[in-house]
């Protein structure tokens, strides 16, 4: 597939769907393509343990203390920084190991990805929720911009369908996406090996064999001393 095609793919997703997408696989070193129920870990290994809550409030007392005005100014620097990024960059994780990843605005809400998941999920039919780890906590507030959401620059976010507790094995295992969004995978990096492949190479630079000749300096005319008397 040449670039020009890649692109053309590409546009017709975007007019499709609305967003630019792409696709990844993610590999782990112990994924397993026939048990996907193994890439996710369960519930209480992402519970808020009393450990937790000890070492949160050490860690806020420590910063009551230590945090100087210099600290202070260069987080409301920080802050300002963040302030000036207008995109977001948000990948959804599946747990097949693939991912998908979009580019929506930041004062765009958490709700414009849900939206564009309904569109690209094979199953859309089936309720599904979104949240991040760790601890595991679910996306509930989608009409949260980025912004407030800490999504800016970007986030990943994973993927889960909804199912009444006890009906899990009624969920559709794989995949989670449509076939033509699947299609999709890892075609950025083919696009940037294409046009690398297809760049003309730059002109050998041409050496000359010929050594300019140097002709010798002219002998300068002896003169003879006006103290030496023959």
């Amino acid at each position: 597939m040449d670039s020009k095609s890649i692109e053309a793919k590409f546009t017709a997703a975007k007019e499709k769907y609305g967003w630019h997408i792409r696709v990844f696989e993610t590999l782990t070193a112990s994924a397993n393509t026939s048990d996907f129920s193994s890439t996710e870990e369960p519930d209480d290994f992402y519970d808020f343990t009393a450990e937790d809550y000890y070492r949160l409030m050490a860690t806020k007392k420590e910063d009551k203390y230590l945090r100087t005005r210099k600290i202070r100014e260069a987080e409301e620097a920080t802050c300002s920084r963040r302030s000036k990024i207008t995109m977001a960059v948000i990948r959804v994780r599946f747990p097949d190991n693939y991912t998908s990843e979009a580019t929506f605005h930041a004062s765009e809400t958490i709700q414009s990805p849900v939206d564009l998941l309904t569109k690209v999920v094979a199953h859309p039919e089936l309720p599904f929720y979104l949240y991040t780890i760790p601890p595991k906590k679910q996306i509930k507030e989608t009409s949260q911009d980025f912004y407030s959401a800490g999504f800016v620059p970007g986030a990943i976010v994973y993927f889960a369908y909804d199912m009444p507790e006890g009906e899990d094995g009624s969920a559709p295992s794989s995949p989670f996406l449509r076939e033509d969004v699947l299609s999709m995978l890892g075609l950025e990096f083919v696009k940037e090996q294409v046009e690398t492949s297809q760049q003309e190479p730059e002109p050998p630079i041409s050496i000359s064999s010929v050594v300019p000749e140097v002709k010798p300096a002219a002998d300068k005319k002896k003169i003879k001393p006006k103290w030496l008397k023959m």
